[in-house]
């Protein structure tokens, strides 16, 4: 029996995952995502917590379905969404006060009962009770202007600015939650060299 080749989104969606030091417009299909939200510094304890029980499940479907013969693919690379309560500004508030959403992208043909099974794995191998705030989720952003930044996270707000001056020349508006895809490990690269694509839904203004 002829195995399947291996599963790549990154190379299914390429042209979504283009990202340039110049910001660019790009258009989004929905897609399929791993996700667990919370509150709080992007350094805590929970957000820590949270990045392991994320990958743990992602991990876990994976291995499952391909001992079982089934499809395999890559697990992607940590994506996160950042947002604030109504009427507060993001850039303005103390980190503990941040929203987030971690996200892994995972094929279509992941389904709840993957999930299911996954959660109770991990619980039974004593993984921590975290696993059970993972979701899978479907993310719908349409059009988007995108960049890459480099250089440290704490920087990000310069990229954004340039990205918001592109938005409003083709007269659209930044809506939504602003979204990161982490193209590089922070334990293995220094600040400087950090690559990250940021990404931001966009309307007409």
């Amino acid at each position: 029996m002829k195995t399947q080749p291996k599963l790549d989104l990154y190379k299914l969606n390429k042209t979504e995952y283009a990202a340039t030091r110049k910001p660019a417009l790009v258009e989004l299909k929905p897609a399929t995502y791993l996700a667990i939200s919370g509150q709080g510094d992007p350094g805590g304890d929970k957000f820590t917590a949270s990045i392991g029980a994320l990958y743990g499940v992602a991990f876990t479907i994976k291995m499952t379905r391909k001992f079982a013969g089934q499809q395999d693919y890559a697990v992607c690379k940590l994506e996160g969404q950042w947002w604030s309560e109504p009427g507060q500004d993001l850039a303005k508030l103390p980190q503990d006060q941040w929203l987030w959403k971690l996200l892994i992208r995972t094929p279509d043909f992941i389904k709840e009962e993957d999930l299911r099974q996954a959660v109770a794995v991990l619980l039974k191998r004593g993984k921590g009770e975290d696993v059970k705030r993972v979701r899978l989720e479907s993310l719908a952003e349409g059009l988007c202007v995108q960049m890459l930044h480099v250089g440290p996270y704490e920087k990000e707000h310069e990229t954004i600015a340039v990205m918001n001056a592109f938005a409003e020349r083709q007269q659209l508006g930044f809506s939504g939650k602003h979204h990161e895809i982490y193209l590089s490990d922070p334990r293995r690269v220094p600040p400087e060299r950090l690559k990250t694509i940021l990404r931001h839904p966009v309307r007409p203004s």
